[in-house]
């Protein structure tokens, strides 16, 4: 007995995984994100994949940055691993969260200063 090959997650004429994928390997990324409400996803037959929308002319990136990466080094680093995937879309970068510093722990944070 064979197994089905997982189906591709095409839009438009763009693989939304390989997309994912490129997104999540940039160095400047920690990874993928909704956003308020979920603001950016794909959704494909049993599930969602989240901070990307593919349009017709655009296709709407959403992530979370790694600690002290720039926003220029973040947004050109995913346009250009992202530019042979999109079949000539603009790309939209929306930089909605920084990951924690490395090393820091919850409650370490005190924005009272105190």
């Amino acid at each position: 007995m064979t197994t089905p090959a997982p189906s591709r997650a095409v839009v438009d004429g763009v693989d939304v995984d390989a997309v994912a994928a490129a997104v999540r390997g940039c160095r400047s990324v920690d990874d993928l994100d909704a956003g308020l409400l979920g603001s950016a996803a794909t959704y494909l037959p049993g599930r969602r994949i989240q901070g990307i929308s593919v349009g017709e002319e655009r296709v709407a990136i959403q992530v979370r940055g790694r600690w002290g990466a720039s926003v220029h080094e973040m947004s050109t680093e995913i346009r250009a691993a992202l530019a042979p995937l999109v079949a000539g879309r603009k790309i939209d970068v929306t930089i909605s969260d920084i990951a924690d510093p490395p090393g820091l722990s919850p409650g370490d944070f005190n924005p009272g200063g105190a």
